[in-house]
């Protein structure tokens, strides 16, 4: 047979392979699932009046993931009336291969869901298995809480368990974006939250609804119902007055006011006659933690053990999404000519090829000590090998404790921004030599938030926090360039000078303190 004749007889195959797929089971199956899963969330209040969605990928164990069909509620239908020839079926790229039928009159015409190009993104960006849109009240009512937040947060809920890669004592982060007049408007701010936020597994929209996403419908599902759950505690918990935000769960804004904090303008020694401080914001390198902690045994432990991190856990669904990081990462520093970045070798080159080649570039972002996402998400999972086997105890100041107990017992709220990234961090805190101080804490920032040395980022941290003024939160840090981003976006400052830190200019203009004691 020719090669143009080969070629024909397999594109042959390819598409009776197809139109079998379709027809198939799988296809069939999925229509059904929707169809079911529509009206089940219709009773829950997640789709009423036609609106939300629901999309899965049509399993067949043949096929992969990322090449398996997609099945998708129409919208502007009643989706508890829906039945399973209601669905759109489209190819792994987004492309329509299967409408339905219109209905008579006064049957609206089920149009492809205006949620498609959102979900594509949940599908091509996160390996999603199925997408729930929902439009449930307490979804709606939660991004209304903080006005202007860019995050809902909450910790120390029984149900946070339910949130993939959480446990009790985490503190759950769910970007929110603002909403639009159409829903495909959404589509770029979606795709700029999932690259932002690595590990969420939904992205709230304000004055809207949710979208949450899972490896399969069943995932998706409890995920979904969780934050359903989480969603509609905290709007009750602020009903009554309960903070959501902390590990009490205290009375919101009844606590006292810290009884020392002193102004960065106030001198050494003397007190501010009064205090306005609802947050204090630390940063670890240099204020809770020696910087030879951080550069003598962390940074060692990771550059010692990510080739063996890789080997043993290469085919994890984490490795795989810290691989497609760092490749996003190497390519852009081959573009800009970073020095010691090297092209990572293509997956089919086998694992032993993209191992070595990952290597050689994380080796070279460590030495740099680069504060990027890519190589702090990998060394949190490194890390945290290290602290479960107890090889790694987390090292913080012999003042630290104690002040982070005396700023909780006064109702001030204590958050963590570290360029290391939210998992590292509760790793150091919670497996301390000082025991769990993830108890003292209401979260955790990283360079997902901006970075360090740029006001912006202080401003992210001030819509978070939900404060009246940026005043109202006093920064600590021991980099000077840290503090004047801060000073510049509002928030008060003070510099810790610990052992081992680097000098300060002369006349910096801030106030300088050696151990929290002095607070």
């Amino acid at each position: 047979m020719s090669t143009g004749g080969a070629e024909a007889a397999s594109a042959a195959a390819e598409g009776m392979a197809s139109a079998a797929y379709l027809a198939g089971d799988a296809v069939r199956e999925a229509r059904e699932l929707v169809a079911e899963l529509c009206r089940h969330f219709y009773l829950q209040g997640w789709v009423t009046g036609t609106g939300g969605s629901i999309t899965v990928k049509a399993n067949d164990p043949a096929v992969p993931l990322a090449q398996q069909l997609i099945v998708m509620s129409p919208s502007g239908v009643q989706k508890e009336r829906m039945v399973a020839d209601d669905m759109y079926v489209m190819a792994a790229d987004g492309k329509i291969i299967s409408a339905p039928r219109a209905k008579p009159w006064p049957h609206k015409h089920p149009k492809c869901s205006d949620c498609a190009p959102l979900f594509m993104k949940s599908y091509l960006m996160r390996g999603a298995g199925a997408v729930i849109h929902s439009h449930g009240m307490e979804t709606c009512m939660a991004t209304m809480l903080v006005p202007g937040a860019k995050e809902f947060r909450m910790t120390h809920m029984e149900m946070i368990k339910g949130i993939k890669g959480h446990g009790y004592r985490d503190e759950l982060v769910i970007p929110i974006i603002e909403n639009t007049p159409y829903e495909y408007e959404l589509t770029d701010s979606l795709a700029e939250a999932i690259k932002a936020y690595p590990k969420a597994t939904a992205v709230l929209v304000r004055n809207h609804g949710i979208y949450v996403w899972g490896d399969s419908w069943i995932n998706a599902k409890t995920q979904a119902e969780c934050y359903h759950y989480l969603l509609d505690a905290a709007v009750k918990m602020y009903q009554l007055g309960i903070d959501w935000t902390t590990p009490e769960h205290g009375p919101i804004n009844s606590a006292k006011r810290l009884r020392t904090v002193i102004s960065p303008d106030v001198p050494n020694g003397a007190h501010a006659a009064k205090s306005s401080k609802r947050c204090v914001v630390l940063d670890i390198e240099g204020t809770t933690t020696p910087i030879s902690f951080v550069t003598d045994v962390m940074f060692p432990y990771a550059r010692d053990n990510v080739r063996k991190h890789l080997i043993s856990t290469y085919d994890s669904e984490e490795t795989k999404e810290d691989i497609e990081l760092l490749r996003i990462q190497v390519e852009e520093d081959l573009r800009n000519g970073v020095v010691g970045a090297v092209s990572v070798a293509p997956s089919d080159a086998g694992k032993e090829e993209v191992i070595n080649s990952l290597v050689t570039n994380v080796e070279s972002m460590i030495k740099a000590d680069r504060k990027i996402t890519s190589l702090k998400q990998l060394q949190g999972h490194i890390w945290r090998t290290g602290f479960e086997s107890k090889e790694l105890h987390g090292v913080v100041f012999e003042d630290v404790p104690g002040a982070l107990k005396d700023w909780q017992s006064h109702g001030v709220k204590v958050y963590i921004y570290s360029s290391g990234s939210r998992e590292a961090q509760r790793l150091l805190f919670g497996h301390s030599s000082h025991g769990d101080l993830r108890q003292y804490l209401c979260g955790f920032f990283d360079t997902t938030t901006g970075n360090k040395r740029e006001a912006r980022s202080y401003f992210e941290i001030t819509k978070s926090l939900g404060v009246d003024k940026p005043s109202e939160i006093l920064f600590i840090t021991d980099v000077f360039e840290e503090a004047v981003a801060a000073k510049s976006a509002g928030l008060d400052v003070i510099i810790s000078i610990r052992p081992g830190n680097a000098p300060l200019p002369e006349n910096h203009g801030f106030r300088t303190i050696s151990s929290f004691s002095e607070i």
